[in-house]
């Protein structure tokens, strides 16, 4: 069984894959934290005090870990140190594309909702992403971030921060919907999401993570191209059929659900029934460093928890490229190289 397991971790490894729904602040590990804190607080944290942080109980909890690990990016190098640490380990995982969500909202809102606060962070993140390109091969696309909860205004400030900034850097792709669902849907959000398509934007959407199928059906409504977590479609068949026939692809993300209490256990998620019914799923990590797995730990247990067959991980690795906003050219061949690793 060892010999099996480790011959499986290094098939996952091997497989070329897309990570599609990452969280630049989730993948911050205690010793960056610590690293980063040496550079900013009088006293700095001691690698057990950066490690009780990321400890937590149920969604509202993690949203204030979130919040504690976040306060230390306060500046261009900080992001680039930050950036440059994911994109290691991205690489490590056999991860050749990632598209990243920032928090741009969250920056705004410390900032004193500047809009100008954010060029030289956003110059710390390219010098991160082309080094990583040039040096470990893994290319980046950025998400621009919203916190749904901030308000429609912050919103506003972002994906249009998003627009203006893309003619100059098309690593720019797309625009998202974060923050806490429980408080504001995706309704209010519908003329932003419909403004950022004209620009050329593409669409995401955290939804039905800890709200109802009804909240996956409004972000559809909205334009949604892509849904995170998606968990409670399971509960809507009608719904499931409406994502498979519009071949809307799923970010999912069940390691995250667990730890964050909105699912039982990584074997109880709906992923397996999504796939078996032909949905355009993905894997994902989320926000690793604050959930104790990464993408090619979600692979393994997609493995071991749920049964999934070695030609079935090749599967969702395919998925995740199919469902990138890669060009086609681009796609192409990495799905040709995906059906040559044995």
């Amino acid at each position: 069984m060892a010999t099996d397991e480790s011959g499986i971790a290094d098939f996952i490894r091997r497989l070329p894959k897309a990570e599609l729904h990452l969280h630049l602040e989730g993948t911050i590990l205690p010793a960056t934290l610590v690293e980063l804190s040496r550079r900013h607080d009088a006293r700095p944290l001691t690698l057990a005090e950066a490690e009780a942080l990321y400890q937590f109980r149920d969604f509202t909890e993690f949203i204030e870990s979130f919040k504690a690990v976040t306060r230390l990016l306060t500046g261009p190098d900080d992001y680039e140190l930050a950036a440059w640490r994911m994109m290691e380990r991205l690489a490590e995982q056999g991860v050749v594309h990632a598209e990243v969500y920032i928090s741009v909202g969250v920056i705004y809102m410390w900032r004193n909702h500047d809009p100008a606060c954010f060029e030289p962070i956003f110059a710390g993140l390219e010098r991160a992403r082309e080094r990583g390109v040039r040096e470990l091969g893994v290319s980046i696309y950025w998400i621009f971030d919203a916190v749904r909860h901030f308000s429609v205004p912050e919103a506003e400030r972002v994906f249009r921060k998003a627009a203006e900034m893309r003619a100059e850097f098309p690593a720019i792709i797309g625009i998202g919907l974060g923050g806490d669902e429980r408080l504001c849907g995706s309704a209010p959000f519908a003329a932003l999401y419909a403004e950022a398509r004209a620009a050329g934007l593409r669409l995401t959407n955290h939804a039905g993570e800890t709200t109802g199928p009804e909240a996956i059906r409004e972000a559809l409504a909205i334009g949604s191209e892509r849904i995170g977590h998606a968990l409670s479609a399971i509960q809507d068949p009608a719904l499931l059929a409406e994502l498979k026939a519009r071949r809307t692809p799923i970010e999912l993300n069940p390691t995250s659900n667990v730890r964050t209490g909105v699912c039982p256990s990584f074997a109880a998620h709906p992923l397996r029934r999504y796939f078996d019914q032909g949905l355009l799923v993905t894997l994902n990590s989320d926000d690793p460093a604050f959930f104790g797995s990464d993408l090619a730990g979600e692979y393994a247990q997609a493995h071991s928890e749920q049964g999934f067959s070695r030609d079935e991980l090749r599967q969702l690795a395919s998925n995740s490229l199919r469902a990138s906003f890669l060009p086609d050219w681009e796609k192409k061949a990495w799905l040709e190289r995906i059906e040559t690793i044995v």
